[in-house]
């Protein structure tokens, strides 16, 4: 995010001396948040995968039960399955959505 800023900062001619906040260049470029792109790229391999056939490597891996074994101590990382419900959540989409490239 700190490498991206300083680009947009270079494409539009300001420095950091000039005391622009980051929002205000993002407007004046017109990028779109960082975490928005993430989002959709997400979003947009999740409705790769689920189109692919059921025996697809990928989509079997799905379903491998990993509840077994010890677990580390602290707080879980999220799975990929929850991150991907949450983007769901947000855009306002459901995996049947998601499946269907003509939207």
């Amino acid at each position: 995010m700190v490498a991206e800023m300083r680009m947009v900062r270079w494409m539009c001619g300001f420095m950091r001396i000039d005391r622009i906040r980051n929002g205000v260049i993002g407007d004046l470029a017109k990028v779109a948040p960082i975490e928005e792109k993430m989002r959709e790229s997400r979003v947009r391999w999740f409705g790769h995968v689920k189109r692919r056939s059921v025996a697809a490597l990928v989509r079997r891996c799905e379903m491998i039960d990993l509840s077994s074994g010890k677990r580390g101590r602290g707080r879980p990382n999220k799975s990929l399955d929850e991150v991907i419900r949450e983007d769901l959540r947000v855009i306002g989409l459901t995996e049947d959505l998601v499946q269907d490239r003509r939207l």
